[in-house]
């Protein structure tokens, strides 16, 4: 934190200076492209993941960074830390399964994934048994999102986005936002 630091004879203001936080979104699309705008506005350095080449292009996804590699890949490149969101949105297990294996030998802050709950017992399922435990896959926030009763891609991104603020602020102090 920034602030005085009382050294022998003198003060001295230190100003601490950190990188923002991530967010890697593996899966290009519609809740993707209305997602990374809105979480680079909160503050966060955003990354899309897919290796489909058609969806993950500069004209979707305008002043994001961009990689086509395979999820797992990716992830093992970008080094997710403490401050690191990830979220999976392909609903496709050759996709997401790899990406959220990756994230769950992570320290990631947060994990979502995008899914109904019955995807998301399947997904759970197959994690299992890759060999994660109970404790491992409680990490996983599936169905991702706040139950706000959103329907647009831009409504379940605002869903998203209020969860991945909740876990990250949650030991946070300090007055809550609108008091």
């Amino acid at each position: 934190r920034s602030g005085l630091l009382e050294v022998p004879g003198r003060k001295l203001f230190l100003q601490a200076v950190s990188p923002p936080p991530r967010l890697i979104l593996v899966g290009a699309v519609h809740i993707a492209q209305a997602l990374a705008p809105m979480a680079a506005l909160a503050g966060y350095a955003v990354t899309v993941v897919d290796p489909r080449r058609s969806f993950a292009t500069d004209a979707r996804f305008p002043n994001v960074t961009l990689t086509a590699d395979w999820p797992d890949d990716a992830l093992e490149r970008l080094a997710p830390d403490l401050r690191t969101a990830i979220v999976t949105l392909t609903h496709d297990p050759k996709l997401d399964d790899p990406a959220l294996s990756t994230a769950l030998n992570s320290p990631a802050f947060y994990i979502g994934s995008l899914g109904s709950k019955k995807t998301h017992g399947a997904r759970l399922n197959r994690l299992k048994r890759a060999g994660f435990s109970e404790s491992d896959l409680a990490r996983i926030h599936g169905p991702v999102g706040l139950s706000i009763n959103a329907m647009s891609p831009a409504e379940i991104a605002v869903s998203i986005l209020a969860q991945i603020t909740q876990v990250r602020r949650a030991g946070a102090k300090g007055p809550a936002a609108g008091e």
